[in-house]
């Protein structure tokens, strides 16, 4: 016969616990628990498209309404006296 049986399996296990003991498969379980978790949660946040950026200066200057009478930002102001 080929394969694994049922016998097989649980003298697997048996010599697992023997040589690693309970406390260590704890710990191997919960931290394989939680990388799990976290794959899944990245792959959550992968499918969900972005959120709304915010403006970028580009934008912002061109929804803006031009003020002929405003001074430009980097130019001097001259006094006419």
């Amino acid at each position: 016969m080929s394969g694994l049986s049922l016998p097989h399996l649980l003298l697997f296990v048996l010599i697992i616990f023997l040589l690693f003991g309970t406390s260590k498969l704890k710990n191997l379980g919960k931290d394989l628990g939680g990388a799990i978790k976290g794959f899944k949660e990245s792959m959550k946040d992968a499918e969900q498209p972005p959120s709304a950026t915010p403006p970028t200066q580009q934008n912002i200057s061109q929804n803006t309404p031009i003020d002929s009478t405003a001074t430009p930002v980097n130019t001097t102001k001259k006094d006419n006296v």
